[in-house]
């Protein structure tokens, strides 16, 4: 007989997670801040949960998916928390994107309820959370991480044991912080090349014939191509997950230059009220820096004369 799970979270990325679950034939709890987003895996079979707490005593694997470390204090501590309700026997696991000192000092606040412990973040955005393709970066007791296998497979296409737990954190932390510098660098070599007055389609074209072809720029090509940004990724959480990226480099000693200015940047798309646009929306802060004057743009580059008489 399948576990019962809890799914506590339904946002971008926890309600198609918590949809497959259900698809998958497990008994599903779920819980929400808001109710209405509920509703849909209602009428798919969950149960609606009153309280995280009464979801953690009703289900055996709690699964978390919300924004960061407020949210999930207060599903485990706040008024109602599950913290109360998890005992020996159950298992709590965590898949949001936390700092790694963060899953740390959580690891010791969860043992004393004799429940295990996961930390285990996804590689991944809205799309391949719908089609069950994310990549698991699993931290914990190893032997408790390959039994829920099956669990993490119907969310992903793969399960990498990063070490204890903090571990799935720190994988977090690293593929965040390339794809930040990724989309950021795309989208300033293309505003770089507008600037210059090349086409957008020969740019992206040239793009994709050689080594530096990347199956996000191609995921991003069609947002810049259309000047819109549908989150599966909001620029807001990546600017987050930037913050966390910095403090634990200043914790580790690391040299982090670049994420010192994607952090800068990302944090700017917020302040000018992009947060909630994809992360490629990165694009209009880099725009918003250089001439605003669009007949400009229509010139080629002109270099310096070469040396020589006039």
């Amino acid at each position: 007989m399948k576990q019962r799970i809890g799914f506590m979270g339904l946002g971008i990325m926890g309600t198609p997670m918590a949809t497959n679950l259900l698809q998958a034939g497990y008994p599903l709890t779920v819980f929400n801040r808001s109710p209405d987003r509920a509703e849909p895996l209602a009428r798919l079979g969950a149960v609606l949960a009153p309280s995280p707490q009464a979801l953690a005593q009703a289900t055996e694997v709690i699964i978390a998916m919300v924004t960061g470390p407020e949210a999930l204090n207060s599903l485990l501590w706040g008024p109602g928390g599950a913290g109360g309700a998890l005992t020996p026997g159950k298992t709590f696991i965590n898949m949001s994107s936390v700092s790694p000192s963060f899953t740390r000092q959580l690891a010791p606040a969860l043992a004393a309820s004799g429940a295990v412990f996961i930390d285990a973040p996804v590689s991944g955005t809205k799309k391949p959370a719908e089609e069950g393709a994310l990549t698991i970066l699993a931290g914990g007791p190893e032997d408790k991480v390959r039994e829920l296998e099956p669990i993490f497979l119907t969310l992903g296409k793969k399960v990498i044991y990063c070490g204890p737990a903090g571990q799935g954190s720190m994988m977090k932390m690293f593929i965040n912080l390339l794809l930040a510098l990724m989309m950021e660098g795309f989208a300033e070599a293309l505003n770089f090349g507008r600037l210059g007055g090349l086409d957008l389609e020969t740019m992206l074209a040239t793009l994709s014939s050689g080594a530096m072809n990347s199956p996000l720029f191609q995921m991003k090509a069609a947002h810049l191509k259309a000047k819109q940004h549908p989150p599966s990724f909001p620029l807001q959480h990546m600017a987050k997950d930037v913050k966390f990226i910095v403090d634990t480099a200043y914790e580790l000693g690391a040299p982090v230059p670049a994420g010192q200015t994607a952090l800068h940047l990302y944090r700017a798309g917020v302040a000018l009220g992009w947060g909630e646009e994809d992360l490629s929306a990165i694009v209009k802060v880099l725009e918003g820096m250089g001439p605003s004057d669009d007949a400009t743009l229509a010139r080629p580059y002109a270099p310096d004369p070469a040396p020589g008489p006039a």
